[in-house]
């Protein structure tokens, strides 16, 4: 790579990091490129990219960002998974590590917060953006179906009601 190669690579990921929620660290040592290809397909449907740079690069990168505590994390054979949506990178991520142990998670940020792999975790158990998304339309529906049932019910016996009066009249 020449040096405006660098520069422009370093200039992308400084607006990358500017730009996204969320980035994840890990180590990639022994993956094959199948399984890189379909990290990075998975990454894709879910709204995420993964990237592999320079770790020199990447640290340059990262000066003036709010994710720039992942600094220390870009030792070795690292690639960085990034989303704007603060859940779907490290979902993503801790889902393909738990299925292939070549890929380690270091850690990561998410704004000016670091995450040890712990967090990383955590964080990817908590519901995705339209998963909450979907919960509060429920939430604010459910009340307006349960008023329909109020103002239903009372009819409703009072039929029950009218009907086991008839029911007893015919009998009779």
């Amino acid at each position: 790579m020449d040096r405006t190669a660098k520069a422009d690579l370093v200039s992308t990921l400084n607006g990358v990091f500017a730009n996204n929620a969320v980035v994840v660290v890990a180590h990639y040592k022994g993956l094959t490129v199948a399984d890189m290809q379909k990290l990075r397909a998975q990454m894709k449907q879910a709204g995420a990219t993964v990237k592999v740079a320079k770790n020199t690069l990447a640290s340059l990168a990262l000066d003036g960002t709010d994710v720039a505590s992942i600094k220390p994390l870009l030792k070795g054979p690292t690639l960085l998974a990034y989303s704007g949506d603060p859940v779907a990178a490290a979902k993503v991520a801790v889902d393909f590590a738990k299925t292939n142990d070549k890929l380690v998670i270091l850690g990561g940020a998410m704004g000016t917060t670091a995450l040890n792999p712990d967090g990383v975790k955590a964080l990817a158990s908590l519901p995705s953006l339209d998963e909450l998304r979907g919960k509060l339309v429920g939430l604010i529906q459910a009340p307006a179906t349960k008023l329909a049932q109020l103002t239903n019910a009372p009819a409703a016996k009072l039929a029950r009601v009218f009907g086991a009066y008839a029911k007893k009249d015919e009998a009779a």
